[in-house]
């Protein structure tokens, strides 16, 4: 056993080491195989739109120079928010690929690109994805986009939130809210004037710092789809999921109805026969005294609840001409704790059994009632019928109209069209490919969870010094008793730390015979020490016991000082 002990204790000096070496090779083996990155190159698909950021893009993309509209504000805010399309610096993906960048935190920014021909979406699928990717977050702001009307006063420049739009779409998140935006602007067939359909319960968007792909699929049948990540989040008919609804009720409410003076809606009144019992008394008290209660046998009478402290000495310091006579704070009486009470006893208040209250009379159904009133419906003079929502506006341009707190907001590889196919044959040429890769690289910056060790060859000696040398040890000893060559094998750190065990024996050894003591030195560098230790102890015991009975005095002081005031 002592032998055992002594291998245990070599085992703990030399386990720290052993085990601090691995952590450090095992970093700079993780710090040499970085991940490999996919590099960018162009896409050949085709599209009525596509965007990768490729040269030249400055002179698709033109920021806005236009003031915000803001009807009904004293300030005005204009667009001054930067751009640039520059690679990620969070979580890089992919060699080359670069993004289209909000630069500035806390600031409007407005860029549009025009299509090279208008896209109209009339009897055909209409394919909008594209790439976000939140490099610092998101804790309140928009990362959607705005497909614009084609009209004749669609001029860049004056890109702004009034400018009109066809289609909303992407994430938008602030405090509590965060949903995927898709509004759609829809035209009123009778009037001509348009109004905003928003999707009702839109589903989350992902507010993370890697890459996320959102699509929007709308078909010619007046169904639509929306994808995350390549997954369907949501899907339904432009018909019923929408507010306010494409189209408004056949019939409503008439204006001109009016509920009649005599109309009855109460279904229930007091009954107006009953009458209160004559031996009902609403002046009775709620509660009165228990005249059957009697004081306890150890209340104690003639002590108080709180006393003079006994213990409480007047401060050194106190001034009587200055801070008045000395008064010693009171504590709770030590006698009251483990009586019943003290000071005067009275008998305590008990609930009135006789206690009724206030005489109401009970409700009953009213004969009279006629129901809930409602005006009768006609016809609605605004009512129409649009069977093909999905037949939208054409439109001219593509624009980012944002407002965020955080920059750094990155918009890549956007595909405007009629393909299902195409897109997600682009989707796998791009997000599909540096998905993964940002996804490993978001991994290896999370702390690390080590599983839960299988065997004894898999324990850390950091984890647990004394079940890393328990197990190493019966280890040991189990594979020695058969063959020890094995045991050293399989178990070297025992053989190891019995090694430095020994040398450290032999060590003590020499110097305890050379001469029979340690060298001088040794004992004038220990014998310093003790004293310095002493030393210290006892001033420091010295300051605690002076700091406790200052702050205690400065305590009575102050408490004194409190009940004469």
């Amino acid at each position: 056993m002592k032998l055992n002990s002594a291998i245990a204790a070599a085992l703990l000096a030399t386990g720290v080491y052993a085990d601090d070496a691995s952590k450090v090779d095992n970093a700079e083996s993780s710090t040499s195989s970085a991940i490999e990155l996919p590099t960018f190159t162009p896409t050949t698909i085709k599209a009525p739109f596509l965007e990768q950021f490729t040269d030249g893009w400055d002179k698709r993309w033109k920021p806005s120079h236009a003031k915000k509209d803001t009807k009904g504000q004293e300030e005005e805010w204009a667009y001054v928010g930067e751009w640039a399309v520059e690679e990620p610096y969070k979580y890089k993906g992919m060699e080359g690929d670069k993004g289209l960048v909000v630069k500035n935190a806390a600031a409007h920014h407005a860029i549009s690109a025009k299509f090279p021909k208008k896209i109209d979406p009339k009897g055909k699928t209409l394919v909008v994805q594209y790439e976000v990717k939140l490099q610092k977050g998101l804790d309140c702001g928009g990362a959607y986009l705005k497909l614009l009307r084609d009209t004749k006063a669609l001029h860049q420049d004056e890109f702004s939130n009034a400018t009109p739009y066809v289609i909303m779409f992407g994430p938008d998140k602030c405090g509590a809210t965060n949903k995927i935006h898709f509004i759609f602007n829809h035209k009123n067939p009778k009037t001509g004037e348009y109004e905003e359909k928003h999707l009702s319960a839109a589903p989350p968007a992902t507010i993370q710092k890697t890459s996320e792909l959102y699509t929007l699929i709308i078909q010619p049948n007046n169904t639509f789809s929306v994808k995350r990540g390549g997954e369907f989040v949501r899907d339904g008919s432009l018909f019923d999921q929408f507010s306010p609804s494409v189209n408004p009720p056949e019939e409503i409410d008439d204006p001109e109805d009016k509920k009649p003076e005599d109309w009855v809606d109460d279904a229930r009144i007091p009954d107006p026969e009953a009458t209160k019992p004559e031996d009902w008394d609403e002046d009775a008290p709620y509660e009165v005294v228990d005249e059957e209660a009697t004081m306890p046998d150890d209340w104690l009478e003639n002590e108080e609840l709180i006393m003079p402290d006994p213990e409480a000495q007047k401060p050194e310091d106190w001034d009587d001409e200055e801070d008045g006579d000395w008064v010693p704070p009171t504590v709770p009486n030590p006698k009251c704790a483990d009586a019943s009470g003290c000071g005067p006893w009275s008998k305590p208040m008990i609930k009135n059994p006789d206690f009724k209250g206030k005489w109401t009379a009970p409700y009953i159904d009213n004969p009279a009632y006629k129901g809930v009133w409602a005006p009768r419906k006609i016809k609605n003079p605004n009512y129409f019928e649009d069977k093909n929502p999905a037949n939208l506006e054409p439109m001219g341009a593509i624009g980012f109209e944002l407002w965020t707190m955080q920059s750094d907001i990155l918009f890549d590889n956007i595909y405007i069209g009629h393909s299902i196919e195409e897109a997600e044959k682009f989707a796998q040429e791009t997000f599909f490919k540096k998905s993964p890769v940002e996804k490993a690289l978001e991994d290896a910056e999370k702390p690390k969870v080590d599983d839960k060790p299988k065997s004894p060859s898999d324990l850390k000696f950091l984890d647990d010094p004394v079940l890393y040398v328990r197990e190493k040890l019966d280890l040991f000893m189990t594979i020695a008793a058969n063959d020890p060559i094995q045991a050293i094998k399989f178990v070297p750190e025992v053989p190891t730390a019995v090694g430095g065990l020994l040398v450290t024996i032999v060590a003590l050894v020499g110097i305890f015979t050379m001469g029979g003591s340690a060298p001088q030195a040794v004992k004038k560098t220990a014998g310093d020490a003790k004293e310095k230790a002493k030393d210290a102890k006892d001033k420091t015991a010295e300051a605690i016991s002076t700091g406790a009975e200052n702050v205690k005095a400065e305590v009575n002081k102050r408490s004194t000082r409190s009940q004469q005031s």
